[in-house]
């Protein structure tokens, strides 16, 4: 249960350290964190997956460190460790290469490969050559001001004193005696900027609007029927903004324009189209689960296709421009995600010449709404 209580993983800098073999790289984890992380050994190839710490490096904040099998792995094994490392570079914000200081055969090709994949992502990348000092290193990432950091979830839609109406349903997909990650992190975000949060269900949604003057309510997307409803009844004047929390977190972390080319997409959509319902997280799916029984439900009465669905969750994704991908991707918000990551995924469907849309803006047009403006508020 602790996770519960600690920053999210998609909240994070992800912060990882890479090189060859027998660098140090294990041993300077964890001096940096101060903690045994990784097993530290004279054998080349300890370490064989990569190995993650959550901590808090102030003032640049919560940070995921990461430690990775080197770069020059052998062998089948060590070919399938070596992709097994480039991945964690693809979700990396800031990668440390670090040297050793010796001449291993073959190093600067590997270390061309590295800078040329960190330049290619546009990773921030530092050096540490073994025996430099470890509190400086941990100094200048403190300092580090990332350019692509996530704005806030309200940034431009609420600001301190407002009303935020949050509408979380509690069905048999709540998990039982919490709240859900994104309802959490907007409740937060409103203590932050000094705004009021009410929570309700869909049912109560009624009554709250009847006494209390909000500005913006932001609904499970499951629940934009009833929510619309609700908000239809309302005098034209007196209707707050409208938005889901799925749809927030693609604001935050992707493409609104291209979730909304994606969105245009579907009716484009034929009879054995493969859609590719993607989640960043995993759970246990129910029986009426969303990525696997609502999603392709809303799809196919939409469409009216007879349509194939293939699902992914965590860190899987699976769409290249090898040929062999999908018709469309639906992602979920990405609460579990990082920004980095989402904008991973939307760029490799570009690349493939895939259209993709988010799970909200999908869902409130099956409800008949707009799916989402350039804003990310959805118009009645």
């Amino acid at each position: 249960m602790a996770e519960l209580y600690e920053t999210p993983k998609g909240s994070r800098t992800h912060i990882a350290f890479f090189g060859l073999r027998n660098a140090g790289k294990s041993t300077l984890v964890n001096a940096f964190t101060r903690q045994d992380v990784a097993i530290v050994s004279d054998v080349a190839g300890t370490t064989t997956d990569p190995v993650s710490k959550a901590m808090e490096i102030l003032p640049l904040g919560p940070c995921l460190i990461t430690d990775t099998a080197g770069l020059d792995d052998v062998g089948e094994l060590g070919g399938k460790r070596v992709e097994k490392t480039l991945a964690v570079l693809a979700t990396a914000d800031v990668a440390v290469w670090v040297d050793d200081g010796g001449a291993a055969s073959g190093a600067d090709a590997f270390r061309k490969r590295f800078d040329d994949e960190c330049r290619r992502r546009g990773v921030t990348v530092l050096e540490y050559r073994r025996g430099d000092s470890v509190d400086a290193l941990r100094e200048k990432i403190a300092s580090l001001r990332l350019a692509d950091a996530a704005p806030g979830l309200l940034d431009g839609l609420a600001k301190a004193g407002d009303r935020v109406v949050c509408v979380c349903p509690i069905d048999e997909s709540a998990p039982k005696g919490r709240l859900i990650l994104p309802q959490v992190q907007l409740i937060r975000e409103c203590l932050d900027i000094g705004a009021w949060s009410v929570v309700c269900q869909p049912r109560e949604l009624p009554r709250v609007l009847g006494e209390v003057k909000c500005s913006l309510v932001v609904t499970d997307s499951q629940a934009f029927g009833e929510v619309k409803d609700s908000l239809a009844s309302l005098a034209a004047g007196r209707r707050p903004a409208l938005t889901s929390f799925s749809i927030l977190f693609a604001r935050q972390k992707g493409d609104l324009a291209e979730y909304l080319k994606g969105l245009a997409a579907v009716r484009s959509l034929k009879d054995g189209d493969r859609v590719l319902v993607a989640e960043g997280c995993t759970h246990h799916r129910q029986c009426n689960d969303i990525g696997t029984v609502k999603i392709p439900r809303a799809l196919s009465k939409m469409t009216g296709r007879r349509l194939e669905f293939s699902f992914a969750g965590g860190g899987a994704f699976g769409v290249s421009s090898d040929g062999g991908a999908p018709a469309l991707v639906v992602q979920c918000g990405g609460c579990m995600l990082t920004r980095r990551e989402v904008l991973r995924r939307i760029g490799l469907c570009r690349e493939a010449g895939v259209p993709i849309v988010n799970y909200g803006m999908l869902l409130a047009a099956a409800h008949g709404l707009a799916g989402a403006r350039p804003d990310g508020l959805v118009d009645l």
